[in-house]
């Protein structure tokens, strides 16, 4: 159940969007874990760290960025939280490499959740901590609510940074947005910020304008459903 400490967190967060630096922190303030770090993922975004709560999470980022294997990686291909209690025991035949590189970390539980927004797959969420533990379902659902408002401030920003907004300057392509933005809330049962934001996550993921995502999904080109807690694309 949300507390409401939690709660009124949690929409601070939404609301104000925090500083990127600081995505990590109601992690350790909500959980009991000893650290987090959030990163982008893959080709689309890059390897990066956006924030982590100390040096040690910093270095489970990168470690998992050089070898191209992890828990983040996991959880990045297969749009789902993956972890495990026993680091050193159960993650050795998953990821090897990476645990073979951990040799004087204290770090006995490492889990991570994906950052999303529709299909588009951004990164991930690193989770760890020095003593074995496990994540209840209070837990799960913590981390995934807090992952899924950092998800969208981070595309938001990566869209600014991208300048993906020019599409919209003519009248034209603001009406066929505005269409979409409705198909696609109908389609999700979303808000309409978030039926705009699957739209530019689109556009961003394929190199696309926004408008010319807009046409297809008004067209009936390009349709999102939702399957298994996932937004996925039909075309």
């Amino acid at each position: 159940m949300m507390n409401s400490n939690f709660a009124a967190a949690l929409a601070h967060l939404e609301q104000s969007g925090g500083r990127p630096e600081e995505f990590s922190v109601p992690f350790v303030e909500f959980l009991p874990i000893t650290g987090a770090a959030v990163s982008t993922l893959g080709d689309v975004f890059g390897n990066e760290t956006l924030s982590a709560t100390d040096d040690r999470a910093a270095r489970l980022d990168e470690l998992q960025f050089d070898l191209g294997e992890g828990p983040c990686w996991d959880a990045l291909r297969s749009a789902r939280p993956v972890g495990t209690t026993f680091l050193r025991v159960e993650g050795r035949k998953r990821w090897p490499a990476f645990v073979g590189a951990l040799e004087g970390e204290e770090v006995s539980s490492l889990f991570a959740f994906p950052l999303l927004v529709g299909a588009l797959r951004i990164g991930a969420i690193d989770l760890y901590s020095r003593e074995p533990m496990a994540l209840n379902p209070d837990h799960e659902h913590r981390a995934a609510a807090l992952a899924y408002v950092i998800s969208r401030h981070v595309l938001r920003l990566a869209l600014d940074e991208q300048a993906r907004e020019e599409s919209l300057q003519q009248p034209l392509s603001r009406r066929v947005v505005h269409q979409a933005t409705g198909v696609v809330l109908a389609q999700l049962d979303l808000s309409p910020d978030d039926a705009r934001l699957v739209i530019q996550g689109q556009a961003f993921a394929t190199g696309r304008s926004m408008a010319d995502v807009a046409e297809d999904v008004v067209a009936g080109r390009l349709r999102f459903t939702r399957r298994d807690d996932r937004i996925e694309v039909e075309s």
